[in-house]
């Protein structure tokens, strides 16, 4: 069974963010809760670390913006 992987909502009013990075490579193992990817919100960048352990699948672009809920990978 996958895990989706979406943009979460950092802070009341964020409505979307830009993906800057990932920080693991497509087809590529991680583990629950070590970081996944980097964030780009109004004023900051954050890590995000992944919800489950397992091979990355990812879906989008580096770059992008994405609202809040967003799906950009699934972990298998």
């Amino acid at each position: 069974m996958s895990i989706e992987v979406r943009i979460p909502q950092i802070g009341f009013s964020m409505q979307e963010g830009t993906l800057v990075e990932w920080l693991v490579p497509d087809g590529g193992h991680v583990e629950n809760g070590a970081p996944l990817y980097t964030l780009e919100l109004d004023k900051a960048v954050q890590e995000v670390p992944a919800p489950a352990a397992g091979r990355l699948k990812v879906h989008v672009e580096v770059g992008q913006v994405y609202p809040v809920g967003a799906l950009i990978a699934e972990i298998d």
